[in-house]
């Protein structure tokens, strides 16, 4: 048994998301969002912290993290869950960081998920984001759908990522699970051959660079139901990301694109609970309508606000509106939404419309 498990077992024991382990400190864990170090464990030299992450990589792996720093692949603990690991080299030595993959997949009623982002897992086709800082818990919204999709279509899934996290099995639906280094050399190259892959819907775990997402545009305007991430926190700073991802004279036509294949956006963010004893989710849903394509390919992007809060019906809602109904609920604090907010001043003026709140916002 490696030494490390001892410390994968206290994490999920403790209902912690991450392990940060760094030469000359004691490990930490993060719980509800703050660092804590793990009691009982002294600062770890550097060459013991060595030894104790090439107990859980493979030769061929730590020979990648020896010649360049870095390393990012899964590891598994039988009876704990699986782990995204990331190997690095730091100012006093070797640190890793690794983010607990539970191994049961929670549905979308599980979180309290808002109907409007369950019911992405009827969509036949589209490109469907899902977005948010890192940490916010894109991942696992993103597989609360994709397990929706599993228990209820009989289709061909193709996962793409780096490294795999959420393994489904097999249910009604088929699942291709593909790990950059270990079965593709890189998102660009397997989604150039998903679509011939005969897949009806395709994950791709991170949409990093140029070509990945002009692919999975493409693949989503073939008729693939597509699912991306990226690390942004509002419908329109998700779109305008995108086309800035492009030279400017491709901008205009990725925007036709985008117009035409995007069928949903999803931001997400997570928030201490007002108990500090959690965390709870806050959205921002955009759904295609008959209007948002022409705005799209206008790059008109200020006026999806508008287009949001004329959706509620179906179910779309703004971050600072829902943010504002959190504290509303007593679920967080006014401060922790405040700092959250896209738009400031608009959030003060909804906590006072909601009942003249008197807390003392502090800019952030």
């Amino acid at each position: 048994m490696a030494r490390i498990d001892d410390l994968f077992r206290h994490l999920k024991e403790k209902k912690g998301s991450d392990l940060h382990l760094r030469a000359e400190l004691p490990p930490r864990i993060r719980i509800h969002g703050s660092l804590v170090d793990v009691e009982g464990w002294p600062p770890l030299a550097h060459e013991e912290l060595l030894e104790m992450l090439g107990e859980i990589a493979e030769d061929e792996q730590w020979e990648s993290y020896e010649s360049c720093g870095d390393l990012d692949f899964a590891y598994s603990l039988a009876g704990t869950g699986r782990f995204r690991a990331n190997f690095l080299r730091q100012e006093t030595g070797a640190g890793a960081v690794f983010r607990l993959i539970p191994e049961k997949i929670l549905s979308c009623e599980d979180l309290g998920m808002p109907e409007a982002i369950s019911n992405l897992a009827h969509l036949q086709q589209g490109l469907v984001l899902i977005t948010g800082p890192t940490g916010s818990g894109k991942s696992t919204t993103m597989a609360a759908v994709i397990n929706k999709i599993n228990e209820t279509y009989v289709k061909h899934v193709v996962t793409i990522e780096d490294p795999v996290e959420f393994v489904h099995q097999n249910k009604l639906s088929v699942f291709s699970h593909r790990e950059i280094g270990h079965h593709t050399h890189s998102f660009s190259d397997a989604l150039k051959v998903a679509v011939r892959q005969d897949s009806d819907v395709i994950l791709v775990g991170e949409m990093r660079d140029l070509e990945t997402i002009s692919l999975a545009v493409t693949a989503a305007e073939m008729g693939t139901l597509v699912f991306g991430t990226l690390h942004t926190n509002s419908a329109a700073k998700t779109i305008d990301r995108l086309v800035d991802a492009f030279p400017a004279k491709q901008q205009d036509q990725i925007r036709v694109s985008l117009a035409e294949s995007i069928a949903a956006i999803v931001a997400q963010l997570l928030l201490p609970t007002a108990d500090g004893q959690g965390r709870v989710a806050a959205h921002e849903i955009l759904l295609k309508t008959s209007g948002l394509p022409n705005i799209i390919r206008e790059g008109n992007t200020p006026m999806l606000i508008s287009v949001i809060q004329g959706g509620k019906k179906d179910g779309m809602c703004a971050m600072d509106d829902t943010l504002a109904g959190l504290v509303k609920k007593g679920k967080v604090t006014a401060q922790d939404a405040y700092m959250k907010a896209n738009d400031k001043v608009r959030f003060q003026n909804l906590m006072k419309a909601e009942g003249g709140a008197s807390v003392e916002l502090e800019a952030g």
